[in-house]
């Protein structure tokens, strides 16, 4: 790959990377699930515990010393009818129940850990209505990998423009063949014309990848289940699904609508075929946003899964928590090395099958020879 055409993909990957993190920044949170200031039930609640660590949070947890919580209180943004109203969510903390009329839900159901609006005497109002864009959990850890990724590619095409085409130095020894190897992928599954989905398929990439290995640090800035966020992942979907709609030519529309080749029988009178062909649209990109939000999220319950093990064998005795000790550590370091295969393997096939779907959208389908006759006899 000739500098030209390199510096054009990185810038190009660039802009479009900016573009989709502005999208997923501004996005609405689809849920806050971990409550500051929830009772605490006796005896030890695993799957509490678990899924306070997997959903997303007004708070960053650091680490528990003597039952005391040490986290990073994060702002707290809210538009109402009233205005902007900014204060940190460290005001959620200490028994306080709300703080400038709304509080965090602590009720089971579907609004447990969101904030909502509280009254005077301390009743939810269920007819209040605001904007909460609050910097989250996983909203900073968006922030934070956007701004990693930003500074190591735009140093990488700083390098290149200075030294020009010669061996890579720095990071660029590791990048390079990662971003040649999407570039090759891309060419094999989009066609001719991949330079120019190239960008977008580089930045889900090393999005994906990179948040993927952010998840699996288990200490600040690590932690963050981002790629488990069905939110992030329906994004991540949503611009795969507009660009190969977008960008599909007349053969793509009309093999799903005609559907040429298929019995006239499966067409009339109901169009089923057609039918089908449009569901397929859509479940494509919804297969693309489960795949990556269930598999990353399924990880990281099992690995704390592992880890519970220790603490519900200890509630039970001293000698069966050290005695489960070594397996649940075992399986936990396997799954670990398992989850650093799985995060190349995610970024990977959510890049490919967008590739894919592109190609097939883009792809110019060969005429009949006999179109093609008659065109040559035409022309004579």
């Amino acid at each position: 790959m000739g500098f030209t055409n390199y510096k054009r993909t990185v810038y190009g990957f660039l802009n479009i990377f900016v573009f989709v993190m502005g999208f997923l920044l501004f996005l609405p949170n689809a849920k806050a699930d971990a409550p500051l200031h929830e009772e605490k039930p006796s005896g030890l609640d695993v799957g509490g515990l678990i899924i306070e660590h997997v959903v997303n949070s007004y708070e960053w947890h650091i680490i528990t010393v003597k039952d005391k919580h040490y986290s990073i209180p994060l702002p707290v943004i809210i538009i109402d009818g009233e205005g902007l109203h900014v204060f940190s969510s460290k005001h959620f903390h200490h028994g306080h129940e709300s703080y400038m009329g709304y509080a965090i839900c602590q009720e089971k159901g579907a609004q447990k850990g969101r904030i909502i609006k509280v009254d005077e005497s301390g009743n939810r109002d269920v007819s209040a209505s605001f904007l909460d864009i609050s910097i989250t959990k996983n909203v900073l850890s968006l922030l934070l990998s956007v701004s990693f990724i930003a500074v190591l590619f735009i140093s990488i095409a700083r390098g290149y423009k200075k030294r020009g085409v010669h061996a890579p130095k720095g990071a660029a020894r590791v990048i390079e063949p990662v971003i040649l190897f999407v570039r090759d992928l891309a060419s094999s599954a989009v066609g001719k014309r991949y330079e120019r989905y190239l960008p977008y398929l580089l930045t889900i990439f090393f999005f994906i990848l990179f948040n993927n290995l952010l998840g699996l640090i288990p200490f600040f800035p690590g932690g963050a289940n981002l790629t488990g966020n069905i939110s992030v992942t329906l994004v991540l979907a949503l611009f795969t699904f507009i660009i190969t709609n977008v960008s599909g030519n007349r053969d793509y529309w009309k093999h799903i609508f005609s559907t040429p080749g298929v019995p006239w029988w499966l067409k009339i009178p109901i169009p089923l075929m057609p039918l089908v062909e449009i569901i397929g649209v859509f479940t494509k990109p919804i297969v693309l946003m489960i795949r990556l939000f269930a598999n990353i999220t399924a990880g990281h319950i099992i690995c704390l899964g592992f880890i519970s093990l220790i603490f519900i064998f200890g509630n039970m005795s001293s000698i069966a928590g050290f005695g489960i000790s070594p397996i649940s550590v075992f399986f936990y370091m396997f799954m670990t090395i398992l989850e650093l295969l799985v995060a190349f393997i995610q970024a990977f096939v959510f890049t490919l099958l967008s590739a894919i779907y592109i190609g097939m959208a883009i792809e110019e389908h060969h005429h009949d020879i006999h179109e093609i006759k008659h065109s040559i006899s035409e022309v004579k």
